[in-house]
């Protein structure tokens, strides 16, 4: 069994923002040399997230808002996280809510997806460059 790991990075403007990383993640898989296994792909930060999903700017808006809904960024104040310096609990919670990462089978060397999956790095606060990890076994 033959293992690869690689960091990408990524940097969102702003405070959030979705990124399709799923053509970043072929390319790992396809320098790994592996053709059948399994790759992991997670955020290596507690304020960004990766997840699966359509590839769809109208999701992608519901999920803003609907994130927004459940942990809202302002009033800052309500959170205790905050009273440490921070303004960033929302971005936490958000996190918690999206995914730390997701898992895709290898098949014949190329990720193994449903219709319509994509991989997606999400941020919660930006303005920083953040890393991705991929770690790919199999043979």
């Amino acid at each position: 069994m033959k293992n690869f790991r690689k960091e990408l990075s990524y940097f969102i403007e702003g405070r959030r923002g979705f990124l399709n990383i799923t053509g970043d993640v072929q390319k790992c898989v396809t320098e790994s040399g592996i053709r059948e296994g399994l790759v992991l792909v997670n955020s290596m930060h507690i304020t960004s997230s990766v997840f699966i999903n359509d590839d769809e700017s109208g999701l992608h808006h519901d999920y803003e808002k609907w994130l927004e809904r459940l942990a809202p960024h302002a009033p800052t104040g309500q959170y205790r996280h905050n009273d440490t310096g921070e303004d960033n609990a929302d971005a936490h919670m958000k996190r918690q809510i999206m995914g730390r990462e997701v898992v895709v089978a290898v098949t014949e060397g190329r990720l193994d997806f449903g219709t319509w999956e994509q991989i997606f790095y999400g941020e919660f606060d930006g303005n920083r460059k953040k890393r991705v990890l991929v770690k790919i076994i199999g043979s």
